[in-house]
């Protein structure tokens, strides 16, 4: 017995009892060329390496795989963990093998921005393998549920990471390719790891109910059995629980108790043809009060990922509601093993339906590929997959009867978007049912969807848009319709956003350190220039509120730098008054009062050296002003002013007066005014949803004591509810 027969012997059986002779043969040399290749590698459970690519090989042996991937599930990790080559692969295996085995394999370690970014690239390279050969993508699926099904060997934050990989990606796309035991069992294990209180929770409840549902479930399907016989033939019926997942989702994503949840107990029915199962559903609803609304014919409209089958939900006894799925025996088989069980390698290229309902199943993938390809942004296949994958579904249909399958709560603008980037470019408005709807109208399962396009050219989609669709795909297209149509419109959009960004962070730069900071930014996005960087923000290739941290820090970088070398010229100076302020140790140098808290002669101030402004002076109780100077980040910009004994000159001093609305109240603030002599250098005003007015108020004041009389006067008029100092504008 060779050394290392022991691993093989777990799948030797299959192989021999699926594949000829020849077949196995290769298969037997391929897992002893991977068990000399991973010679001396252990799992992190201490395993033997070898152990991980005979069990994905004995995954694949139960999809009905062919040798061909039997052979590069054994070989997966051999180019990716050990010295062997592609080249070798070939040489050995041929190039078929060679191309699965180079599919599956990660990226080399490139630069990227992100861990983000290197998923996402890593997701591409195996799309992209997947779009010719779809046997990449089930090996792939079969690595991830060993994977998974052996995580908790990991270190925990390694656990939560490959979890949260698992239920954003390859489980949407297990279910996109209608491997529902992939897609259960790899979201089940996620959701154990991202939250095992509400897993164990879950599991609890289903096992103490674990008698009642045996025995409720057992009668079920007695009576359904007695109903059945003799009007269908051949029937087979049975009992199956939802997934941990599904009555995860229900309980914590959509608040329902477990009581509420009407399909955790489900009975199939799997008959010879589709008259058989309309004839069952009959007998069902014959049998059992139906619920309104919870039936779904996905026999006339199969759901995107082949899967065909009728469901409605009955009331059983007790006022128990349970699922029943009735199908064929094929469609049983597609819904088990989706695309694998219509494989056009298996069942050979003559066989042109299989053929056809392949290049269906996977359509997507090009369509996923086209559009990251028209946008250049790798991430649009990340975010896609993450967010329209996983939702529920509706199925529109277009005014020629084709049926389009669209994530629930999709517009009329996704479903332009899904039939063709054109058509949503292009588009003006839609009916539904022959009716004009809005352009966010939410479209709903059975609608006849008709879009309305403009002939002018030119047209295109508006940025409104944006806000409107639900899916990524819809907006992956427009984001790529503004790249390419509107740079210069995009670079003013994107500046007036960067601009408002910077303004809304109080980040203030000169002109010098402004173009600083955005080279800075545009290298680290890879970006030729400002322009550029512009540019993307505008069509939304970059989203800035992602990138807000880079630009905080590389400011911070550029400020401090600034402020060191003003720190270091300020400590040379000696003391003189400006402005009508006295600064301790600094001479010639720019002072500026304020405008958050406008102080004024008699106000307690004091000074902060700034960003190429000189110091700014503040009052000393201004929001702006730290309570415990010696304890606040940098100290050392703080520094004592004060006013000049005499200094004689008017300051601006701004107002809040809350006032009755109506009633002449302007003429009886200008009139107390004008009594006082007081110059008024702006007001501006606004309405409160209590029918109150305020009145924002910049006067001229000498003094604190001045400022005092000027609001003493105010107070006193009639229909001023209150003044006080500060005001902004409003």
């Amino acid at each position: 017995m060779p050394e290392g027969y022991e691993f093989y012997s777990t799948i030797e059986n299959d192989v021999k009892a699926i594949f000829p002779e020849n077949e196995a043969a290769l298969v037997e040399k391929a897992y002893y060329f991977a068990y000399e290749a991973h010679n001396g590698q252990k799992r992190k459970s201490g395993e033997a390496y070898i152990v991980h690519p005979v069990a994905v090989a004995k995954i694949l042996l139960g999809f009905g795989m062919d040798y061909q991937s039997v052979i590069a599930s054994l070989l997966h990790d051999v180019v990716e963990d050990t010295p062997v080559t592609s080249e070798e692969v070939k040489k050995l295996f041929g190039a078929s093998v060679a191309f699965l085995v180079e599919g599956v394999t990660k990226l080399g370690k490139v630069p990227l921005a992100s861990q983000e970014e290197q998923q996402a690239e890593n997701l591409r390279k195996l799309l992209l393998a997947m779009s010719e050969d779809i046997r990449v993508i089930i090996i792939k699926l079969a690595d991830r549920l060993h994977n998974m099904r052996t995580l908790k060997h990991m270190p925990e934050q390694k656990r939560r990471d490959i979890a949260r990989e698992t239920i954003a990606i390859y489980a949407p796309i297990a279910h996109r390719l209608g491997i529902r035991p992939v897609k259960e069992e790899l979201e089940d294990l996620a959701i154990s790891y991202l939250d095992p209180v509400a897993y164990s929770e879950i599991e609890r409840a289903l096992e103490e109910q674990a008698p009642q549902r045996k025995e409720f479930l057992d009668e079920i399907k007695t009576k359904i059995a007695s109903r059945v016989q003799g009007i269908v033939s051949n029937p087979t019926i049975e009992g199956r629980i939802k997934s941990v997942h599904g009555i995860y989702r229900k309980m914590y994503m959509q608040g329902k108790s477990f009581e509420e949840i009407y399909d955790i107990y489900a009975v199939r029915i799997i008959v010879d043809t589709v008259s058989d199962c309309y004839n069952c559903l009959g007998l069902m609803h014959d049998m059992y009060k139906p619920i309104q609304g919870r039936f779904k014919d996905y026999i006339s409209t199969p759901k995107p990922n082949m899967y065909q089958s009728l469901h409605t939900t009955l009331i059983g006894r007790e006022g128990i509601p349970f699922e029943v799925q009735i199908r064929t025996y094929e469609m049983h088989k597609t819904a088990e093993y989706g695309i694998a069980a219509h494989w056009k390698y298996k069942l050979g290229i003559k066989d042109a339906e299989s053929n056809k309902r392949i290049e269906k199943g996977i359509g997507w993938v090009k369509d996923l590929l086209e559009a990251q390809s028209e946008s250049g942004e790798v991430s649009d296949i990340f975010n896609i997959i993450k967010n329209d994958f996983v939702s529920d579904e509706v199925f529109v249909f277009t005014p020629k009867g084709d049926v389009i399958c669209l994530p629930a709560g999709s517009t009329v603008i996704d479903f332009a978007y899904s039939i063709h980037s054109a058509v949503g470019n292009r588009m003006v408005g839609a009916k539904v049912d022959k009716r004009i709807v809005p352009i966010d109208y939410k479209v709903k399962n059975g609608e006849i969807v008709e879009i309305i396009t403009s002939s002018q050219p030119g047209k295109g989609p508006s940025r409104d848009w944006l806000k409107i669709v639900a899916t990524n795909e819809a907006r992956t297209k427009i984001r790529t319709w503004f790249k390419k149509e509107r740079r210069e419109e995009n670079i003013e959009e994107g500046r007036q956003e960067y601009e408002r960004e910077l303004r809304r962070n109080n980040m203030t730069l000169s002109e010098e350190q402004g173009e600083q900071l955005l080279k800075i930014i545009s290298e680290r996005q890879k970006l030729p220039g400002a322009d550029d960087f512009f540019a993307a923000l505008g069509y939304g290739g970059i989203i800035l509120s992602k990138i807000m941290p880079l630009i905080k820090d590389e400011y911070a970088k550029i400020i401090n730098s600034q402020e060191k070398s003003e720190a270091k010229i300020v400590k040379q100076l000696k003391t003189v008054s400006s402005e009508g302020v006295v600064v301790e140790g600094i001479s010639n140098c720019l002072i500026k009062l304020s405008r958050c808290c406008n102080p004024i002669p008699g106000d307690e101030i004091i000074g902060f050296i700034t960003r190429g402004h000189g110091i700014s002076v503040h009052k000393r109780d201004c929001t702006n002003v730290p309570a415990d100077i010696a304890s606040c980040a940098e100290p050392e910009r703080w520094i004592n002013v004060y006013w000049s004994a005499d200094e004689k000159r008017e300051f601006l001093a701004s107002l809040l007066l809350t006032c009755l609305a109506g009633g002449g109240i302007m003429n009886e603030i200008f009139s107390s005014l004008n009594t006082l002599h007081v110059a008024v250098q702006s007001i501006n005003t606004r309405s409160t949803k209590d029918g109150r007015l305020l009145v924002s108020i910049t006067v001229s004041a000498n003094s604190v004591e001045h400022l005092k009389t000027i609001m003493g006067r105010l107070k006193k008029t009639a229909g001023v509810l209150s003044v006080e100092r500060g005001g902004a504008d409003v």
